[in-house]
């Protein structure tokens, strides 16, 4: 059975949504590439453009010694340009500059991730771009948008969750920081805003006949969608502290528990009725009553006493074992899984 991809699309190769769509992809390492991947696997044509050389850093990221012995480039390299044609163009060369335009007159996308300014250096701008084709939509993909005092600031995903108020929230309750292995940063802020920003800009090329310069900024894209934090701050003037508030570990109906094999199982239950059904499985119905909606404080004494009760019985037993005694409650009760495991679980081959 095959993996399904994050969208749900016809499999019917001449049926997908952007068969017909021309992208040229003069991006490096990971967001810029993800996001053409995206467009790719919804059926666009995607021209991998490099320059000579090296190329795409990509290419050398994470190599393995048995790609070097296959003379191949990295893993990390070929899976985010799978399927993509690739071509060299030098654009610090008067011909490699023609050749960019004579490409973007018949494309319908290009995307970059240069930092700002430098396409304008190149003399392959966007007023240049445009003059070329009205119709082509341009994506620049950059830590800190086109303009601005930060705006050819250096940085990556780190400094962008760091700005953005997301590294803080990401913490235990005594304030020791995680640097998560997702790049919340390139992968959201990066990738999947530029791939909503392109495909918007698409339709109003195709109602209007002109094309659109999407500016993504994936700080800006990062602490635009820190919503729950902006909203505790707006309410009471403060950052929420770190494992305290109601969706960061402040609730027992809202937490990770360790099981007694040294596992972790994540507990969902934010509304009533699930927690009242995830407690008749842990065995202490009385639990139910003790829920945020019915008066308990978030972070309060109450809270953090029941949590170390419920972590307590589920120190008891396995994962596996915990994993089977909720599978027919249906309470948002679920192993927190390893990353082989996951790529081997049903869910994701359906």
């Amino acid at each position: 059975m095959a993996a399904r991809g994050p969208f749900r699309v016809s499999e019917a190769a001449d049926d997908l949504p952007l068969v017909g769509v021309r992208v040229l992809d003069l991006t490096r390492l990971l967001p810029g590439p993800f996001a053409t991947l995206h467009l790719r696997r919804l059926g666009a044509d995607v021209l991998k453009i490099e320059a000579p050389g090296s190329g795409d850093d990509a290419r050398a990221m994470m190599r393995s010694a048995e790609d070097v012995a296959l003379g191949r480039p990295s893993l990390f390299f070929r899976l985010l340009n799978e399927g993509k044609r690739l071509h060299r163009i030098d654009l610090a060369q008067p011909a490699g500059r023609e050749e960019l335009l004579a490409l973007a007159r018949d494309a319908d996308v290009l995307v970059e991730g240069f930092r700002p300014g430098v396409m304008d250096k190149l003399g392959v701008g966007w007023p240049v771009l445009q003059a070329a084709n009205p119709r082509l939509v341009m994506a620049s993909i950059s830590g800190y948008g086109q303009t601005g005092p930060f705006a050819r600031k250096a940085g990556h995903d780190l400094n962008y969750i760091g700005y953005a108020g997301v590294l803080d929230q990401i913490a235990t309750r005594e304030g020791e920081l995680a640097i998560p292995n997702f790049q919340i940063g390139d992968l959201f802020g990066g990738t999947q805003a530029a791939v909503s920003g392109i495909l918007a800009a698409l339709l109003s090329a195709q109602r209007t006949g002109r094309g659109r310069h999407v500016d993504v900024s994936m700080t800006h894209v990062v602490h635009e969608h820190n919503l729950l934090a902006r909203l505790a701050v707006e309410a009471s003037g403060r950052s929420p502290a770190p494992g305290q508030d109601l969706l960061t570990g402040g609730v027992p109906c809202y937490n990770v528990y360790r099981t007694g094999d040294g596992r972790w199982m994540a507990v969902g239950a934010l509304e009533l009725k699930f927690w009242r059904a995830a407690c008749e499985v842990l065995g202490h119905p009385e639990w139910g009553e003790r829920h945020w909606s019915l008066g308990q404080a978030v972070g309060g004494e109450d809270a953090m006493a029941l949590r170390e009760a419920v972590a307590a019985v589920f120190a008891t037993r396995s994962q596996a074992e915990w994993t089977a005694a909720f599978e027919a409650a249906d309470c948002c009760v679920s192993p927190v899984l390893r990353m082989d495991e996951a790529m081997r679980h049903p869910l994701f081959h359906q």
